[in-house]
């Protein structure tokens, strides 16, 4: 390993003890589900993303914050499964609501043509148009771990060719 990379074991020394078997569960599903990981420093500390087999494209981040550790998913599947936002914790569901709006989508003129689109979708019987940046970041804790993993399972589950 190269001096300045950085493994999965020194990221797990900043990860909280009470969501290492979580974050190391997960590790492990997504890696047998043929996903590649790549961790780099940022302000806050390091940051872990999962890349889907076959594509350039991000899965998901674990980034930490001063509130500690969140995990953003890249929900690009979303509407194929929006059913499963209904399942999630209150908390879970009020960070998805207080996300920021895409300002692409609601005017094209107020935000970088290069941005990706944000994400369309239903929570309960309202209409978002959401950051993608923002949308689906979540607290990495005990009562958020299951739906997260649900929302990570559908999501990637969505992005792998059939068979």
């Amino acid at each position: 390993m190269p001096k300045d990379e950085i493994s999965f074991d020194d990221f797990m020394l900043d990860v909280n003890p009470a969501n290492m078997e979580f974050v190391h569960a997960m590790h492990d599903y997504l890696l047998q589900s043929g996903c590649t990981f790549k961790i780099a420093v940022a302000n806050n500390g390091r940051v872990l993303s999962y890349n889907v087999p076959k594509t350039k494209r991000v899965l998901l981040n674990y980034v930490f914050r001063k509130s500690g550790m969140v995990v953003r998913l890249y929900g690009d599947n979303i509407g194929k499964y929006q059913s499963a936002l209904s399942g999630m914790p209150e908390n879970m569901k009020k960070a998805v609501i207080k996300a920021p709006i895409c300002r692409r989508l609601a005017d094209p003129a107020k935000c970088n043509s290069r941005c990706p689109m944000g994400y369309i979708f239903e929570l309960g019987d309202t209409l978002y148009k959401k950051c993608r940046y923002s949308a689906f970041m979540f607290e990495v804790k005990g009562e958020n771990h299951n739906a997260i993993r649900k929302l990570v399972e559908h999501e990637l589950s969505a992005r792998l060719p059939a068979g």
